[in-house]
């Protein structure tokens, strides 16, 4: 199953990790962990409600111009 990772810088350091179809949400000090992270949370989130999967996102950016 191919899912969604956003990673974001944490304040304190390392990054959260969110997945967008489930709403799962993780921490790593690195990429790699937040993933592996985020990966082990929303397995084990799909096997308690595995019919809350949805669709796959949409992902863009948009840029936001100072006034």
């Amino acid at each position: 199953m191919l899912l969604t990772a956003v990673l974001s810088p944490a304040e304190e350091g390392g990054y959260v990790a969110l997945n967008p179809e489930t709403g799962t949400t993780s921490q790593g000090e690195t990429v790699d962990e937040a993933i592996a992270n985020l990966k082990e949370a929303t397995s084990l989130y799909l096997e308690e409600f595995p019919e809350a999967f949805s669709s796959h996102p949409l992902i863009t950016t948009f840029d936001l111009a100072h006034a």
